[in-house]
């Protein structure tokens, strides 16, 4: 198969390419394209429509603003993707927060010439995430890299689910964003069960729903896990430490940060990390501590 020039207009979607061995064919990619290291020099293609600095609240108030008004989150320069001539335009239509949307980039594709093909990863479940692989695979002829990366990522979800069998099964609530209150869905239930434990709040495969702090003291969560998109776990911990009275309130013996936006926002290779993370925060005598950052939020 010829060589393939590719625009990737969503994170998880870098680094597949990248652990598929594509890194050289990607072309361009988003201004939050930030691993692996690599794809920070390539041209950014889009650029965020809201403004920095700010508080959680005020970003769901204007993403609720601008998605209800039909106006976009993010940015796409035509321009510069007519430029970078692509082959192959890797995108998706999952999250209308997350990148661009779909139905804008396959307009901008068919004014491109010649136009590209647009393949759109919108995984909900792990198992689709492992889907993926295969699709991008399709897409580029990197079939054997693809077989290769599925046998390494299921041989590290079967050791964490050996170590694990038989354990006590620890009640978890994964709260997706502070301010409101969001709990987590698609992938990230079926993570929380394969490490060991319980999702108290969230539904796998379903999208992520707004709640109220009194629902999830009342779902009696033993662990609480501050995951808000995006952000890493300096960040997390930031906004949970923000929320401490809110969190004391839950009950939970345990709460802790996590680097969401490495390891569970992004249905990416990494979300295996993320699962080894969160064994070892539910099972630490039988999961070893990874390199994954996990902060411990201290109630004062």
């Amino acid at each position: 198969m010829p060589p393939v020039r590719i625009v990737s207009l969503v994170p998880h979607a870098t680094e597949l390419l990248f652990a598929l061995g594509l890194g050289d064919d990607v072309v361009g990619v988003t201004h939050e394209c930030d691993f692996p290291e690599p794809a920070r020099e390539l041209p950014h293609v889009t650029r965020d429509a809201l403004p920095p600095g700010l508080s959680a609240a005020e970003i769901d108030a204007q993403v609720r603003e601008r998605t209800a008004g039909g106006d976009a989150i993010y940015v796409l320069d035509e321009a510069l993707l007519a430029e970078l001539e692509p082959d192959l335009i890797v995108t998706q239509a999952l999250c209308p927060v997350c990148a661009v949307s779909y139905d804008e980039v396959q307009a901008v594709a068919e004014r491109l010439a010649p136009c590209p093909q647009v393949v759109a990863l919108d995984p909900t479940t792990f198992g689709e995430t492992m889907g993926d692989v295969r699709t991008v695979a399709q897409a580029t002829g990197a079939q054997r890299a693809a077989l290769e990366l599925i046998a390494r990522q299921r041989a590290r979800v079967d050791a964490v689910r050996e170590a694990v069998a038989g354990a006590e099964p620890v009640p978890v609530a994964a709260i997706e964003w502070l301010d409101p209150v969001f709990v987590a869905g698609h992938w990230t239930p079926q993570l929380i069960e394969l490490a060991g434990g319980i999702d108290v709040l969230g539904f796998a495969g379903e999208p992520s729903v707004q709640t109220s702090w009194e629902a999830v003291a009342a779902a009696a969560p033993e662990i609480v896990i501050a995951m808000p998109c995006g952000y890493d776990a300096a960040r997390a911990l930031e906004e949970a430490e923000a929320h401490a009275a809110d969190l004391a309130r839950v009950g939970a013996r345990r709460i802790v940060a996590v680097d969401a936006a490495a390891t569970f926002s992004r249905p990416g290779p990494r979300l295996v990390d993320g699962l080894e993370a969160l064994a070892h925060v539910l099972h630490p005598a039988r999961v070893p501590q990874t390199p994954t950052p996990v902060l411990e939020v201290e109630l004062r």
